[in-house]
């Protein structure tokens, strides 16, 4: 069985190369745009909290949601349904939360 997932394995190298080379059409093939990822930056200003307080209110850590303000890294999930609602209604995520 290792022997079959290892040939498994190496089939799926050989796919990604022959994918990134143009030699090969992905299965399937995904775009986020940039409208889908909420503004991070914006959903906290929009709070009036500092960075800290935002990131304990996100449950996530001030170097997480640096990266996300400073797009480093896209918040994803539950992580940014949260922020479109910050975004949408910072009153009721504060109120709901109880950071306010």
């Amino acid at each position: 069985m290792e022997k079959e997932l290892f040939d498994d394995l190496v089939e799926s190298l050989k796919q990604a190369r022959n994918i990134s080379k143009g030699l090969a059409q992905p299965s399937r093939r995904f775009v986020v745009t940039s409208a889908q990822i909420p503004d991070v930056k914006m959903a906290r200003e929009k709070t009036g909290l500092s960075q800290s307080e935002f990131a304990q209110l996100m449950r996530v850590s001030v170097r997480t949601l640096q990266n996300w303000e400073q797009h480093r890294r896209n918040p994803t999930g539950p992580a940014a349904a949260l922020l479109k609602i910050v975004l949408t209604s910072p009153e009721v995520v504060l109120k709901s939360l109880h950071a306010g």
